[in-house]
């Protein structure tokens, strides 16, 4: 997520513990929209041995943090986490707690997330300063939009190999800055950019389908990519919106979280472009329940369905 952008929430809930990436509002300026929201979300059992969380807001505590300055204090507790224990010594826990300390020169105490844990020949507690833990109200608001992203399109097709995916964006991203995208019924995905000098584009074809489905239309294979899309459109077989293609490269960079599989889709009436990462249960093809992350991007087109 440090790839998508410069601050997240952490949204820790008495079953759950969150990244949320700007889902509180505008990150980005202009009229490119506020830019792609991210949401990783873990079952509290598969991250903590003990967890213990308390607060006025029924329980639930989310701040701001710096993503970079997280990811640097989680590099450096798992270095010293990984050196090998003493003999006879059970491997150190890492502790992670919130706390209010006096910064040096400062006259009063701010919010930190501290991680502790010790090695063979070191010890480290880093602290990485947060905001103040967000208000009732926020909280709420956090938690509706949260609710609201949770919304599923009808037709997802998987798109099995994500770096080339990626090259292809990569080079359609030097020849404009919108991006047209379409998702078929039939399993297609399609990518275009069009300017008033050319228009570039690829699909991706027969990709599995989750949802809403129908059959290819017989006699369709001769056509161009662009008319069976348009025709689709029109028959009320897939859906088209359009997004900023910087938005689409950030969400790209996700797969450095190695999902095992990963869904496009299109919200009902175009309201966002949806790509779902999925993970199996280790040794096996069942979905591993307890991680869900998914990246949704702005409509700057809402298209037609």
């Amino acid at each position: 997520m440090d790839k998508v952008g410069r601050v997240c929430h952490i949204y820790l809930t008495p079953t759950h513990a969150m990244l949320l990436h700007n889902l509180l509002g505008a990150t980005a300026s202009g009229s490119d929209g506020s830019g792609p929201q991210c949401v990783a979300q873990f079952a509290r059992d598969l991250l903590f041995r003990d967890y213990y969380l308390s607060s006025r807001n029924g329980n639930r505590i989310a701040f701001a943090v710096d993503i970079a300055l997280l990811h640097r204090a989680l590099r450096s507790v798992l270095a010293v986490h990984a050196q090998s224990p003493a003999a006879g010594d059970a491997p150190a826990a890492i502790q992670v707690r919130l706390v209010n300390k006096l910064p040096a020169g400062s006259r009063s105490a701010a919010p930190f997330l501290t991680f502790e844990t010790k090695g063979a020949r070191a010890a480290v507690v880093q602290d990485v300063p947060i905001s103040r833990p967000l208000s009732r109200s926020d909280v709420e608001r956090l938690q509706a939009a949260l609710d609201a992203a949770q919304e599923l399109p009808q037709t997802l097709v998987q798109v099995p190999d994500l770096p080339q995916l990626q090259s292809l964006v990569d080079r359609l991203k030097n020849v404009g800055d919108l991006l047209t995208v379409a998702v078929t019924q039939y399993g297609d995905l399609h990518l275009q950019v069009s300017t008033s000098v050319v228009t570039v584009g690829s699909e991706f074809r027969r990709l599995r389908v989750l949802g809403d489905r129908a059959n290819a239309p017989v006699g369709d294979q001769n056509l161009t990519a662009s008319t069976r899309m348009d025709m689709a459109v029109e028959r009320g077989e897939a859906l088209s919106v359009q997004v900023n293609m910087k938005h689409l490269v950030k969400s790209l960079h996700c797969h450095l979280a190695k999902p095992d599989c990963t869904f496009y889709g299109i919200v009902p009436h175009g309201a966002c472009l949806t790509v779902i990462f999925q993970y199996f249960i280790p040794g096996t093809r069942l979905t591993d329940k307890s991680i869900s992350f998914y990246c949704r991007l702005p409509i700057l087109d809402p298209g037609s369905s």
